[in-house]
């Protein structure tokens, strides 16, 4: 019972500083240490070693040294509607729009063959920093994305058979810190994938 106790009491004595991380406390500060070098405030060296240091951490201790020099970030706050996960799309003549207030999930596979599709990020609510989008572009079926400065859209892994793929906004505006990225996959078999800011920012 006394070894018991004594184990116990040895836990408890453990300094806040010294408790183990998570997952979700190294996410966070990787996403703290990304925002600052948006803002031009670490040098891409420094970006790279932080996040490997932040990635390798142990402690809450080892993760306060790495943003104590930076500015404290305002925490993302929870939308009304969570989040989903994934988010499929599939049209075969038609049309899909969304717009105005909608929350952006984690993933979305969208499939389109003579349809065409429209996602406005304008008024979008951003839940997470990144979203992978995985397309099937058939004949015909065209997606168009209307992004926002502070979202980033990368799409060198998309397989272009037939069809076109424009990505025309500048890839980082240095006066927006990245709030979202975008990852586009997938393949093009016909149809065009175009991203581009609202026609009032061009």
């Amino acid at each position: 019972m006394d070894d018991e106790q004594s184990s116990h009491d040895a836990l408890e004595r453990v300094p806040a500083a010294d408790i183990k991380v998570s997952h979700a406390d190294r996410d966070e500060v990787v996403d703290i240490i990304r925002d600052a070098a948006a803002e031009g405030r670490l040098t891409p060296e420094e970006l790279d070693h932080r996040v490997e240091a932040a990635l390798a951490a142990r402690t809450l201790r080892d993760l306060a040294a790495l943003t104590r020099d930076l500015p404290e970030q305002p925490r993302r706050a929870e939308p009304a509607v969570p989040a989903k996960d994934v988010v499929k799309i599939e049209k075969r003549i038609g049309r899909v729009e969304w717009n105005g207030t909608w929350v952006v999930p984690r993933r979305m596979e969208i499939k389109l063959t003579v349809g065409n599709a429209k996602l406005d990020f304008t008024d979008a609510v951003v839940a997470h920093d990144r979203l992978v989008i995985d397309v099937d572009l058939g004949i015909g079926g065209d997606l168009l994305l209307i992004t926002r400065p502070g979202i980033v859209v990368t799409a060198d892994d998309v397989i272009v058979r037939m069809g076109e793929l424009k990505v025309r906004p500048p890839q980082q505006d240095p006066n927006h810190p990245v709030e979202l990225r975008i990852e586009v996959t997938g393949r093009l078999r016909g149809g065009d994938l175009v991203v581009r800011y609202p026609r009032r920012l061009r």
